[in-house]
């Protein structure tokens, strides 16, 4: 017989024990909760899959027409046929582009298990039409009513009759055949159309005002002489005393069929905003990955001695944040991103120290000796894949708590996908092209509608994200002037695009064939071949996801023989795996590479004691150009400016006046000037004729008079100076306090040790212990790899061969999953008998952890208390023992 003479399935495990291996696959790969943990069997999957949690979190990933369609089978009988709702999604009149659309969005919810059966019988699945069915407390969003049925469920025969006897109907002599031919009456086109001519004008405004939803309506104890007319006839129904409702049927037929006022088959376009070069695009992008480099290595710089401390709660406080803000000359929103963003890329996390510190982890200095291009990869790849959210820094909790950076409750588990759904988007348009940020909100909205309200304006967390993307994005230089560079593009795996656009931008059920039924399968199933082949680009270019899956065959088990409606959906971008990452991520560091200033070893000093940097400077003339001026501006180029306080701390930190010439001489392209050279031997001269040391603190001079000067100076009272010996003044502070006292005054005395040795002062860099950059918060069970789809298939199918086997009589009929019984003499001998024969036989298996389970084996070897056989469930050669064996069946011939 052949597998299109089969019965249609009775049940959602019917169908999917019709489906392929690759079917299954990506019923999985869409719906991971399914396989955590992984079913025994189809029954099992069928029945986790229509749970109510399962099918909520099935719904919400569904794009508006494909939600539509299944709001549509929701009010639509159960069964419908593909034509009833076709009629149901296009009115009366067609519509060409939902009857286009339609066979994909069907085979999306196929695909994701919310619909079985053929053509003639589908079926949704229970609990998805318990919620999107319309119902007083939860109205639908097609805005249609209860039918007649429903409606008049609770009212007494007596009346329905009178109802049809006012519509013109003859009575009946029950209420199930009178409610039959009022529906029948309300369904039939000529007969209500006639009907509803002999309406008051009034009457028709209230059903034009009800028919768009939502369809109740309050009525007074006496209607008005419209109103009655209506109510006498059906066309309103009471529900509860005062309420009225638009009965599903007559909505519909106001309606010419159609269950949504505005059906969204197709998902707006992406619309350019703008066109740039791509050489600019690239530049610019190229100059924003700079600054994110320069400004991680400030941040990390101005907390290298150790960073703010950290709250209580967790997290920077609403000061520190400010000041890191004036450090690196941005805004808070922006210092909170750069902060989040070193955060996800383990450059800095809390030292674990009683007095609690953020500081640069050991893997800060690791990224520091990195090639600049591999240390922007890094920064981007993190930003990619945190779920930390750097945007609602600022904000609310539910508790009402201010969320602070790098602090609790800023994980937003939407925020990789929104990311990399909103750059896919932007590789789908020409080279160069930046889109308008609300097409690009639009055709996220579409792609996964809101379910459920919001609160009033307050724009939903997707688009927020979404508006966040594109700003972060630009600042982190992954775009250029809003377009997608040509590195950022490496990034995501994408092809590089070639003139206006890319495949990645059609819209789902493009290039389908607009027919429906079985040539629309037959030609998908075409197209399908085609990708497939040999040489195809999207064979391996990283990212793209074709209609296979990977290491699993094309068809591995029995096929879906069901006249469906199948299409491919076109490739598009998706989140790369570990080593695809590394392959992308070093071909955009490639990209980037030439693009990236060469760092520089020279300066150029100027008479008004500042150097100016044209570009960026190598790490260690950076590192000493920091400790020997202070950074002025910044931007393209760098200026430095020379002060006495600058120079005092290059001499602290052990360099002499003939060190800080010969520096600068050997890196100035200009002559070092005068006023420069005077400044440093000035500073050089005075630098250490003071001398402090630990008492509690004491000045050491040999010049007598200097101490004289300092202690009829008023400004020295609050250091409590008094004179031990001529040359020695002491006082309670302690040393560091009384340094920063005399260089306050203008002096410049130098820190000594017990030996009377001049103590260099070299800045400490606080490291915390190794640290691993936070893990993302998945938004429910992470997608499951080809591996573990291939051993998950392979244990389900095996589970279910066990569980539907025919097989011979034990005893009594068992009840679903109930294990056989059999003493331990008749499992040993029948086992011995299958050795001979060859036989496959049906155990029940009870484990050491007391786990039962039924299995299907072919015994080999029975010795020792053991039974040697190859196990049809795990697909392997295993052994029992007999002890552990409840019971033994034999299998039914077929």
């Amino acid at each position: 017989m052949s597998p299109e003479a089969h019965s249609a399935p009775r049940s959602l495990a019917e169908a999917l024990r019709a489906r392929d291996d690759s079917s299954l696959a990506a019923l999985l790969r869409s719906r991971p909760d399914l396989v955590t943990p992984v079913p025994t069997d189809l029954t099992q999957l069928a029945t986790r899959a229509g749970t109510r949690a399962s099918v909520l979190r099935a719904l919400e990933r569904l794009d508006r027409f494909a939600l539509q369609t299944a709001e549509a089978l929701a009010v639509a009988p159960d069964p419908a046929s593909y034509d009833t709702l076709l009629g149901l999604m296009a009115g009366d009149a067609g519509d060409p582009a939902v009857a286009g659309a339609l066979p994909r969005a069907l085979g999306t919810l196929r695909d994701q298990a919310l619909v079985w059966g053929g053509d003639d019988r589908l079926r949704l699945v229970r609990t998805a039409r318990e919620v999107l069915a319309p119902s007083p407390q939860h109205p639908s969003p097609t805005g249609l009513g209860p039918t007649v049925q429903e409606a008049t469920s609770g009212m007494s025969p007596g009346r329905i009759q009178e109802l049809l006897t006012t519509a013109g109907l003859p009575s009946t002599h029950d209420p199930v055949s009178a409610v039959a031919a009022l529906t029948a009456l309300f369904t039939h086109r000529k007969k209500l159309a006639r009907l509803l001519a002999q309406a008051p004008e009034a009457a028709r405004e209230v059903l034009s005002r009800l028919v768009w939803g939502p369809p109740y309506g309050q009525v007074t104890a006496e209607p008005a002489a419209h109103l009655r007319w209506l109510l006498d006839r059906g066309l309103l129904l009471p529900t509860t005393p005062g309420t009225v409702v638009l009965p599903r049927e007559v909505a519909l037929h106001l309606r010419a069929g159609r269950a949504h006022r505005a059906p969204e088959p197709l998902p707006p376009a992406v619309v350019p905003a703008a066109t740039h070069s791509p050489r600019v695009v690239d530049a610019t992008a190229a100059g924003q990955a700079y600054t994110a480099l320069a400004t991680v290595e400030e941040l990390l710089k101005e907390w290298d001695e150790g960073g703010p401390a950290v709250l209580r709660a967790g997290g920077l406080s609403v000061r520190d944040l400010k000041r890191t803000a004036v450090a690196l000359d941005v805004s808070e929103p922006v210092a909170a991103f750069w902060v989040e963003l070193a955060y996800a890329a383990g450059l800095v996390a809390s030292d674990g120290e009683a007095d609690e510190r953020y500081a640069a982890t050991p893997a800060y200095d690791e990224w520091l000796e990195q090639p600049p291009a591999e240390r922007w990869v890094r920064l981007a790849q993190a930003w990619l894949a945190a779920t930390r959210t750097p945007g609602v820094v600022g904000g609310r909790d539910a508790k009402d708590r201010t969320l602070s950076a790098l602090g609790p409750g800023l994980d937003r588990s939407a925020a990789p996908e929104v990311r990399h759904r909103v750059l896919a988007l932007l590789a789908g348009l020409g080279t160069g092209a930046a889109p308008d940020a609300e097409s690009v909100l639009a055709r996220l909205r579409w792609e996964r509608p809101l379910r459920g309200g919001r609160r009033d304006g307050e724009e939903d967390l997707r688009s927020r994200l979404a508006r966040w993307t594109l700003s972060e994005a630009e600042l982190l230089g992954l775009t250029g002037r809003g377009a997608l560079s040509s590195h950022g593009r490496a990034l995501l795996g994408a092809p590089p695009a070639a003139g206006s656009g890319s495949s990645t931008a059609e819209a789902p059920g493009a290039g389908s064939s607009p027919a429906g039924g079985h040539g629309a399968a037959e030609a998908a199933q075409a197209d399908t071949s085609k990708a497939g082949a040999p040489g195809s680009p999207t064979s391996d270019t990283p990212g793209l996801a074709a209609s296979g899956t990977p290491g699993l065959p094309a068809s591995g088990g029995p096929g879906d023989k069901l006249p469906v409606h199948r299409h491919r959906v076109p490739d598009r971008l998706v989140p790369l795996s570990g080593p695809e990452q590394a392959v992308a991520g070093a071909a955009a560091a490639r990209l980037l590479a030439p693009l990236l200033p060469e760092p520089l070893d020279h300066v150029l000093l100027q008479a008004d004691l500042t150097a100016v940097a044209p570009g960026p400077l190598r790490r260690p003339l950076a590192d000493t150009l920091g400790v020997l001026a202070d950074v002025e501006s910044k931007g393209g180029a760098t200026v430095y400016r020379f002060t006495p306080a600058s120079v005092r701390r290059a001499l602290d930190a052990g360099r002499t006046a003939a060190d800080l010439h010969a520096f600068l001489t050997e890196h100035s392209r200009t002559p070092v000037p005068q006023p420069l050279a005077y400044l440093i031997d000035d500073v050089a001269r005075r630098h250490g004729h003071l001398r402090v040391g630990a008492a509690s603190a004491y000045v050491r001079c040999d010049d007598d008079a200097l101490l004289n000067e300092i202690l009829a100076d008023k400004r020295a009272a609050a250091l409590r100076l008094r004179r031990l010996a001529p040359t020695v003044l002491a006082a309670p502070a302690d040393p560091a306090t009384l340094l920063e006292g005399l260089r306050a005054m203008g002096y410049a005395p130098a820190a000594e040790s017990a030996e009377g040795d001049v103590l260099i002062a070299r800045a400490h860099a606080h490291r915390t212990p190794p640290r691993t950059a936070p893990e993302p918060v998945p938004d429910g069970p992470p997608a499951p790899d080809a591996t573990l789809l291939a051993a998950a298939i392979r244990a389900i199918r095996a589970g279910d061969l066990a569980a539907t086997t025919p097989r011979k009589p034990v005893g009594g009929p068992l009840a679903g999953g109930e294990l056989p019984r059999t003493s331990s003499a008749e499992t040993l001998a029948t086992v011995q008998a299958a050795v001979l024969t060859g036989d496959s036989l049906w155990i029940g298996y009870v484990n050491a952890e007391g786990a039962a389970s039924q299995r299907v084996i072919s015994p080999v070897r029975v010795e020792g208390g053991f039974v040697t056989a190859y196990d049809h469930t795990a697909d392997e050669i295993r052994t029992y023992p007999l002890h552990r064996i409840t019971g033994v069946a034999e299998l039914a011939e077929d």
